[in-house]
């Protein structure tokens, strides 16, 4: 499978992304996405789906900020179903299934709702409690009706620890919005950690490494054959990973600008906050991939490289060639390539991989 790019680096028509799915990897374009998986008998096995105009060609993914919901779309809705589809390849029974329709926005639906739950609201409720104990936050005043019928006001003997006067902006409120960011990216860390301890999970981030590195040679202009992706990094600038790491800092910053208001309304606000912070995410990830040539930018992005150490792991070459097979078929989709450049090739028994091996 040889396969040269007509490119020279940094002619880019696209910002091509993907996702590690179980024995494989997702790669998406700008007209179509394709998971290529390999099977319990070596074969790599494709999905390959048109994405929709409106959403990936349309005004959203023309328009600064809200083109940060495809992101969104991207990790909730095709990653996740991916991921699903590949299990299936990887116990031998694949399916021919629709990432659209009413199972998908299903899918899509109870991720989003878990997703929010754990990163977003639980967060809040915690550092709500935290700021209370630490006294960052007074405990909500309650009222008292006497034998007389009169309200009498109690402060600070409130027993629900998520109970607190509203705060309004200042460096009270920034701490607790702080301490909400250090618990949603410790959170975010050990659920990463825990994933990479298994090894389901360590052959999944050796696909995201391979994901990294397909899509690193590619954007360098060079060839796309395994023994030459090898050797590129497994960081990429617009990887999820940074991603979400980028979510912490801006969700920091922009609570803090509402002060801490009523616990029911600032539950309200993460959610409806979401949008913001991912466009904001992303318009960053996206100033930053395309300005690595300045100093302060690499600088500023190490974090964001250094976190991606837990997601990914080294690859082998037989890992490489699936990222390739599954890159091909969106550059074939957008007629970068031909398709005798895109073919799957044979068999390889030698790289099955039975399924908690």
């Amino acid at each position: 499978m040889e396969q040269r790019t007509n490119r020279k680096p940094g002619e880019l028509k696209f910002s091509y992304g993907g996702q590690a799915v179980i024995e494989g990897v997702m790669m998406r374009g700008a007209h179509s996405m394709a998971v290529a998986a390999r099977d319990p008998k070596g074969q790599i096995v494709i999905h390959e789906q048109p994405l929709s105009a409106r959403l990936y060609r349309g005004r959203i993914a023309r328009t600064p900020f809200l083109r940060g919901l495809i992101g969104l779309w991207d990790a909730l809705g095709l990653g996740i179903r991916a991921l699903m589809w590949s299990a299936d390849v990887a116990l031998d029974e694949e399916e021919d299934v629709n990432f659209n329709g009413p199972i998908g926005w299903a899918t899509i639906a109870v991720s989003l709702l878990i997703g929010v739950g754990i990163f977003f609201l639980l967060p809040t409720a915690a550092a709500t409690g935290i700021g209370n104990l630490i006294g960052l936050s007074t405990a909500a005043s309650e009222i008292i009706i006497d034998e007389q019928g009169n309200e009498i006001e109690v402060a600070g003997q409130s027993s629900n620890i998520l109970a607190y006067e509203a705060l309004p902006i200042g460096l009270d409120a920034f701490l607790i919005n702080l301490i909400e960011g250090v618990v949603q990216l410790s959170i975010l860390v050990v659920y990463i950690w825990f994933v990479g301890r298994t090894k389901d999970g360590r052959r999944i981030f050796a696909y995201h490494g391979a994901e990294h590195k397909t899509i690193n040679a590619y954007e360098a202009g060079d060839e796309l054959l395994p023994q030459v992706v090898s050797r590129y990094p497994i960081e990429h600038p617009r990887c999820g990973t940074a991603f979400l790491l980028t979510v912490v800092f801006v969700s920091v910053f922009l609570f803090s600008l509402i002060g801490r208001p009523p616990f029911g309304l600032l539950i309200l606000s993460r959610v409806i906050f979401i949008p913001i912070i991912a466009g904001v995410a992303y318009e960053f990830l996206k100033y930053t991939a395309s300005n690595l040539d300045k100093p302060w930018i690499r600088f500023m992005i190490k974090p964001n490289l250094a976190l991606q150490h837990l997601t990914t792991n080294e690859p082998s070459l037989d890992m490489i060639e699936v990222a390739i097979v599954s890159f091909n078929r969106v550059l074939l989709s957008e007629g970068i390539i031909a398709e005798e450049e895109a073919q799957i090739p044979e068999p390889r028994p030698e790289a099955a991989h039975s399924p908690g091996s």
